[in-house]
């Protein structure tokens, strides 16, 4: 098998984590196991307006296979059936790029239009099998090289309560027990609470995120931890802090929204400014008017090349040079629309 520029960098980041200079970046095209008909993202005419109609499966697969025969990014984070799929059609066959399927989904990612999951704590639940992910199927003995993919996202919400976040731990530790089994890997994304994080503050919610990061992982032995973390920006101090904690915790960031594009391009610079070692963003691609546009200028931010702004600015340019027409004007574009990145 191809050795991926995922398992190098990691592996020098293991090796040298205060001195190595690698950064990943990543991408989550795993909307389906929270999304909908929506999820990727809507159709547009020719100024740019959305029809009312959306992108289909086969859109978003034709998508996911141009950004990994753009080889830029390091992974892409996918669905077991859309992983199958491309796997089926070769796309992933001879390249340097990571693949790793989403191996729950908890209740906070759950998009369905009116529904109102998200305004509930959440709960654990899991859909994808570890043996599937890995065979595309049952009844293979374990130690055979897999067919798709020996690496996955657990995802778990700590709520502050004591009984949900119990109940999410041991279900954390029955993934790990059968990953073991399987020889199957994962890395770990932690969310702030969905519900009831207003009663802290920025500062607060990302010490209390910190701290159940290390509660949770300090009884795993180093052969079954996390390979990196998933985890939101809470503002640098908070990232800083973990980072400093305990260097050989590689730590990742989420995109959240879309964002305008300057809140792409800074909150990857923020990233790679805090100690964080990649980024993991999902809508900020996919929803971008020219994703592989948009990726090849975070290459260039993350080898210093190119600053946030200027970014933006040649981001533009390459939409101009398309003749792809912007949902956002330049100046419109260039804010900073995220609170935390202010």
């Amino acid at each position: 098998m191809v050795t991926t520029r995922l398992e190098e960098k990691l592996a020098r980041i293991r090796k040298d984590p205060q001195g190595t200079t690698d950064f990943l970046i990543c991408d989550a095209k795993d909307g389906d196991m929270g999304g909908g008909i929506p999820m990727p993202g809507p159709r547009r005419d020719r100024e740019g307006r959305a029809t009312g109609e959306f992108k289909t499966r086969r859109d978003y697969l034709d998508q996911i296979t141009a950004l990994v025969r753009q080889d830029i990014v390091d992974l892409m984070l996918l669905s077991l059936a859309n992983l199958e799929r491309l796997v089926s059609e070769g796309v992933f066959r001879d390249s340097r790029v990571g693949t790793a399927i989403r191996a729950n989904d908890t209740t906070d990612i759950w998009g369905a239009r009116h529904g109102v999951y998200k305004s509930h704590p959440s709960l654990p639940h899991r859909s994808a099998l570890i043996e599937h992910a890995m065979y595309g199927r049952q009844g293979v003995a374990p130690g055979t090289p897999p067919a798709l993919t020996d690496l996955g996202l657990y995802s778990i919400t700590f709520m502050n309560d004591a009984e949900l976040d119990r109940a999410a731990g041991e279900r954390y530790r029955e993934f790990r027990i059968e990953a073991e089994r399987w020889g199957f890997k994962h890395f770990l994304e932690v969310f702030t609470p969905n519900v009831g994080s207003d009663r802290l503050s920025r500062a607060e919610v990302g010490e209390f995120v910190n701290d159940n990061i290390v509660r949770v992982i300090a009884a795993v032995p180093e052969a079954c931890r996390p390979q990196f973390l998933k985890i939101a920006y809470n503002g640098r101090k908070a990232l800083e802090e973990l980072v400093a904690y305990d260097p050989t915790i590689i730590v990742g960031i989420l995109g959240g929204g879309a964002g305008t594009t300057r809140d792409t391009f800074e909150l990857l610079a923020a990233a790679q400014r805090g100690g964080a070692r990649l980024v993991l963003f999902g809508r900020k691609i996919n929803l971008a008017e020219d994703p592989l546009a948009l990726v090849a200028l975070m290459k260039r931010l993350v080898d210093g090349e190119i600053q946030p702004a200027d970014a933006v600015r040649a981001y533009h340019d390459a939409l101009a040079e398309s003749g792809t027409r912007p949902l956002r004007a330049l100046e419109d574009d260039l804010e900073i629309s995220e609170d935390v990145l202010r």
